[in-house]
C-alpha cells in the first residue's frame, strides 16, 4: 500500500496561488483515483478535487471550479493541486487521498482508503 506525503503549503496574499504536492515514495498512483480534500477550524473535512486517471475524468467542488486543477506527472508518482486566485475562505489543511472510489463516492472521505498528514495552506493579507 503507497503512503502519502504532501507538501506545499504555505502564507499565502489574497489573489496568489500556491501549488501542492502528493508523493507517493516508493509507489505510484497507476492504480488508484486521488483526491484532495481540505479542513478548515472547526468544520468538517470537504472535498475539493479529484481525478479518475483511468478514465481521465476530474471533478471540483465548485467552490473552486476554474481556480484550482488537479494533475499528475509522467511517471505518476506525483499528484499536484495548483490553486490560483486564493481568497482566506481556501485557509485550511489540505489534504491528498487515493482510493477506488466509484463515480458516487469520490468526492466523499470515505471513497478513499489511503490518507496523508496534512499541509497547511493560509491565505492571508
Amino acid at each position: 500500500q503507497v503512503q502519502l506525503v504532501e507538501s506545499g503549503g504555505g502564507l499565502v496574499l489574497p489573489g496568489g496561488s500556491l501549488r501542492l504536492s502528493c508523493s507517493a515514495p516508493g509507489g505510484t498512483f497507476s492504480s488508484y483515483s486521488t483526491g484532495w480534500f481540505r479542513q478548515a477550524p472547526g468544520k468538517e473535512r470537504e472535498f475539493v478535487a479529484a481525478a479518475r486517471w483511468s478514465l481521465g475524468t476530474t471533478y471540483y467542488a465548485d467552490a473552486v471550479k476554474g481556480r484550482f486543477s488537479i494533475s499528475r506527472d509522467r511517471a505518476n508518482s506525483v499528484v499536484f493541486l495548483q490553486m490560483n486566485g486564493l481568497n482566506p475562505e481556501d485557509t485550511a489543511v489540505y489534504y491528498c487521498a487515493a482510493g477506488r472510489p466509484i463515480r458516487s463516492t469520490i468526492e466523499t472521505t470515505g471513497g478513499y482508503t489511503i490518507w496523508g498528514q496534512g499541509t497547511q495552506v493560509t491565505v492571508s493579507s
